[in-house]
């Protein structure tokens, strides 16, 4: 496929300086960029690239100011990083429109129902009373157990695995390996010291514009549903437990694990390989640095926090600078101590 700069810049409302004809076929890393690449340029660090790249068409910040000529063809947007989005997004979805179909050997039930322009890769399977949306993508190996919903333009990568009853929402993009809806974590200690299993009958509801990870779990709850609410974002390899909650526009990094019924706020960001104990309430807005461990509520809106126990990021910061500081404030003690000695030496031979 072929773009020209004109057509790139009508997607993105970008303002062209230079030939607005010329024409790109792949993307490319700004300082890498051959001819007939798109490239962009957003962190400033990176600009000296900009003077010495092959790209044909290049996407800049409108507010850069060009200090040497320029061969390529750019194009002006307020936020390069977010207009390049923008065209990869719809790079990805031409390149899947033409993927309808199913597959063999796949397995879908005569109850199962299926919308328009749907894709079934080989070797999936959709289970009684399934309902996939307009427009769905299952790549191969996709499990969808019975009763499951997947709503339209949503997209599951191979492997993925959705167990009975959960809700996946419209515009959802879950990559490979993740397995939603299994049991939770839940068993009852008995008095012989054993565990007896707690049936976990509730589900899954991951609502709209969420994407997920490869390789992240999410586990069904007990009674009642675990919600991922629309937007949030969870990278690869994270555990959200049973009746965990996480709110509008969350995000994640990998390796993290919340802990059961745990509540999380909407617009949260959480560093990777952190951990959240169960039963708390994380507030809207909050921020919590990597491998940092969460063993109470966090109930004031917009605080960031650091360490195991997690607590106050400034506090955290003050305390690093001085823990840094000892060995110089030991030194400083000690001489005080020997000046000390010396002064009573001398008041006594007085």
């Amino acid at each position: 496929m072929q773009f020209t700069a004109k057509q790139i810049a009508e997607l993105i409302n970008g303002k062209i300086e230079g030939n607005p004809d010329v024409a790109v076929s792949s993307f490319g890393k700004l300082e890498e960029a051959t001819e007939g690449q798109l490239a962009f340029l957003a962190n400033p660090k990176y600009e000296e690239f900009l003077y010495t790249t092959k790209a044909s068409i290049i996407i800049i910040n409108a507010s850069l100011e060009i200090e040497k000529k320029i061969d390529a063809t750019l194009i002006r947007v307020p936020d390069a990083y977010s207009s390049f989005a923008v065209i990869l997004t719809a790079y990805s979805e031409m390149a899947r429109a033409n993927l309808t179909g199913i597959q063999e050997p796949s397995f879908v039930a005569s109850s199962a129902e299926l919308g328009e322009n749907v894709f079934v890769g080989a070797f999936a399977y959709l289970g009684n009373k399934v309902k996939i949306g307009n427009n769905v993508k299952l790549y191969p190996q996709v499990y969808l157990g019975d009763n499951v919903t997947v709503g339209e333009n949503s997209i599951l990568y191979p492997g993925v695995k959705i167990h009975h009853d959960c809700v996946i929402g419209k515009n959802v993009c879950i990559h490979a390996g993740c397995v939603i809806g299994g049991d939770g974590f839940g068993y009852a200690p008995q008095a012989d010291g054993s565990f007896k299993k707690i049936p976990q009958i509730g589900n899954v509801v991951v609502e709209d514009s969420v994407e997920i990870g490869a390789n992240t779990t999410i586990d069904r709850s007990t009674l009642g549903s675990t919600i991922i609410k629309s937007g949030a974002k969870l990278d690869n390899l994270i555990q959200i437990a049973h009746n965990v909650e996480i709110g509008m526009n969350t995000v994640i990094a990998a390796q993290s694990g919340v802990s059961g019924s745990t509540k999380i706020g909407n617009n949260v960001m959480i560093g990777g390989q952190a951990g959240i104990v169960g039963h708390i309430i994380i507030a809207d807005g909050t921020k919590i640095n990597a491998q940092s461990g969460v063993a109470k509520s966090i109930k004031i809106p917009n605080t960031a926090v650091t360490g195991s126990p997690a607590y106050d990021y400034g506090h955290a910061l003050r305390s690093q600078i001085l823990s840094r500081n000892l060995p110089e404030l030991e030194k400083r003690i000690k001489q005080l101590e020997q000046t000390i000695e010396q002064l009573k030496k001398e008041r006594v031979a007085e």
